[in-house]
């Protein structure tokens, strides 16, 4: 169970750009689309998972495949990533002090949060969001 605490990228970790998507996964760039996908759940009643990672991250590059699975596995969801340090007044007001850290959201409300690249709890946490937003239709 990895993760990455506060180190920021070196100059050679530009070159190396991570795709963070896959799957169902909604990559956050701006503030104006955090707030655009936060609206849109609210609006559809979906809960929010968000997995805050950054490039230079090996944990969060090796959970990256998983994550993109499980955003298929469970539709009801909405799955974004955001990379901290494109965002990091984002990941400070969200208290994001290690990567990966996951976030789950309703109605715009933190529920709960997981840190580090731990596979079995990510999944164990996600199905009981998708099971809880499945009953709740």
């Amino acid at each position: 169970m990895g993760n990455c605490l506060g180190r920021h990228r070196d100059e050679d970790d530009f070159d190396s750009k991570v795709n963070f998507t896959g799957g169902n996964v909604h990559i956050v760039d701006s503030i104006e689309s955090w707030d655009e996908k936060i609206s849109e759940a609210k609006k559809e009643g979906k809960v929010i998972v968000v997995n805050f990672s950054a490039s230079w991250c090996g944990p969060c590059r090796m959970i990256i495949p998983f994550y993109a699975e499980l955003s298929l596995k469970y539709p009801q969801l909405v799955f974004l990533t955001v990379d901290v340090d494109e965002l990091p007044d984002l990941s400070s007001s969200m208290d994001v002090h290690a990567t990966p850290t996951f976030f789950f959201l309703q109605d715009g409300n933190h529920k709960d949060k997981l840190v580090g690249a731990n596979k079995p709890e990510l999944e164990k946490k996600i199905l009981a969001f998708a099971e809880s937003s499945h009953c709740s239709k």
